[in-house]
């Protein structure tokens, strides 16, 4: 890798990093750890990024803690290191949970079967007395049909996030490189020492 030697071509290869994870499965990008303002973290796939507006789209339960938690607090941080890059990534923005609209209505749309079946499920988190996918024994291993699907959609919900801020950390023998860009005043950029 060529070491991006301006704030534009670190913003480029960022936002590269975030649009490969989309596509690309084996990109560590694909599945970042997402952390919400309690502290909690976790891994999500990322679906979507539009790179004009910046923001990252994830599919979750309406129903999972961390909706509620972004709701009472929409700061979300979301980490990725590409180990074969060896490029860390720490985003920080601003969450919101969708529940209706056209952007969920498509989404839910483009997922199958398979993947729609877990918003038939117990809500995340919820105690079980055996080890449990949450899911209705009939619906364990099989793709649901459209009817039985219905109910599922109220559970479903995207995270959307917005970045407001971008950590780019390469690794490098030779000397590691740092930037940091304010996405909300692009003349906040600074390089930082690692």
């Amino acid at each position: 890798m060529s070491t991006p030697q301006t704030f534009d071509q670190v913003l480029a290869d960022a936002s590269a990093m975030l649009a490969n994870g989309v596509v690309d499965r084996s990109r560590a990008a694909h599945t970042p750890v997402v952390g919400t303002a309690d502290g909690d973290q976790r891994i999500m796939v990322l679906r979507a990024f539009d790179s004009d507006a910046m923001t990252l789209r994830f599919h979750t339960d309406s129903r999972a803690p961390k909706c509620a938690v972004i709701e009472q607090d929409p700061a979300v941080h979301v980490l990725i290191y590409d180990r074969d890059r060896k490029v860390q990534l720490r985003l920080a923005g601003v969450g919101s949970i969708e529940t209706e609209g056209q952007q969920v209505d498509d989404a839910w749309s483009e997922a199958t079967n398979f993947a729609r079946r877990c918003y038939l499920g117990s809500a995340p988190g919820a105690p079980s007395d055996i080890p449990t996918s949450g899911l209705p024994d009939h619906l364990e291993g099989v793709a649901p049909t459209d009817e039985q699907l219905v109910e599922a959609r109220e559970n479903f919900a995207l995270l959307l996030v917005e970045i407001e801020t971008i950590d780019w950390f390469f690794l490098d023998h030779h000397g590691h490189r740092r930037a940091r860009i304010d996405l909300r005043d692009r003349g906040q950029e600074t390089w930082l020492a690692p």
